[in-house]
């Protein structure tokens, strides 16, 4: 991984994670033995940031209290109004940071060091103010779509439940893994409106407000499909153990 910048991390880890169909917060279920909070700390740990933040809200001290120890800050999204409002609770602590934060979720415990090192890389090489992880799946029914322009170009992100007809036919998704240099996210995050679907903030959002000023955004398709598996049913829980070799 390029050294010359300061890394941050923020874990997004407020979630109830209504379909699992429990009394416990999502992040807390566990995959081959530990909870995949844990696991997703445990991986990004390897990539040395220098601010590592873990947003909460749902059950937030049983969050906390399965981190403790850990080399981590808390941020509290009091209201989960969606994934821009969640990362913009992290800005009393991160203010002022200038480097690489790598944003991802609390609910993707198969996912590898290398592959955000990987990520880090491309977006500095890319000289991007955001890079997106994205990655191609036989059935990308559930997860963002990556529009492209006819060059190829990255032009937006667009969550399924907002997609046409058309757009639903794309088979790049959005990982929910992204790369922000740090002296723009936040100041993207303040544009980012609730005019979808959802009623919410979208973080996806931030690609589409950064590419419409001119600045450079990028994506990074990662060949390891499995590893950006989002668990949000106790069958994709299942699904990443067998993965695991432990279910």
């Amino acid at each position: 991984m390029d050294g010359n910048k300061d890394v941050a991390a923020i874990i997004l880890a407020a979630g109830e994670g209504t379909r699992m169909k429990s009394n416990i917060a999502k992040v807390l279920h566990k995959v081959c033995g530990k909870t995949m909070i844990r696991r997703v700390v445990e991986t990004v740990s390897k990539i040395e940031p220098s601010r590592f933040v873990v947003v909460v809200g749902h059950q937030a001290e049983s969050v906390k209290a399965e981190l403790e120890g850990e080399p981590v800050e808390f941020a509290v999204q009091a209201r989960r109004l969606g994934t821009a409002h969640a990362v913009l609770s992290t800005g009393p602590i991160l203010k002022g940071f200038d480097g690489v934060i790598i944003v991802l979720n609390g609910d993707t415990p198969l996912l590898r060091a290398e592959t955000l090192s990987g990520l880090i890389d491309h977006h500095v090489e890319q000289d991007a103010v955001v890079t997106v992880l994205t990655a191609v799946l036989d059935d990308p029914t559930g997860y963002g779509r990556i529009v492209r322009d006819t060059n190829g170009s990255l032009m937006k992100i667009i969550e399924e439940k907002d997609a046409s007809e058309d757009e639903k036919k794309i088979s790049e998704i959005n990982s929910g893994i992204f790369c922000f240099d740090g002296g723009e996210m936040f100041e993207a995050l303040r544009k980012v409106d609730r005019k979808n679907a959802q009623g919410e903030y979208y973080l996806t959002d931030v690609v589409g407000i950064l590419k419409g000023e001119g600045k450079m955004v990028s994506a990074f398709r990662s060949d390891q499909k499995d590893e950006i598996l989002g668990i949000n049913t106790l069958d994709q829980l299942r699904e990443a153990e067998r993965l695991m070799h432990c279910g």
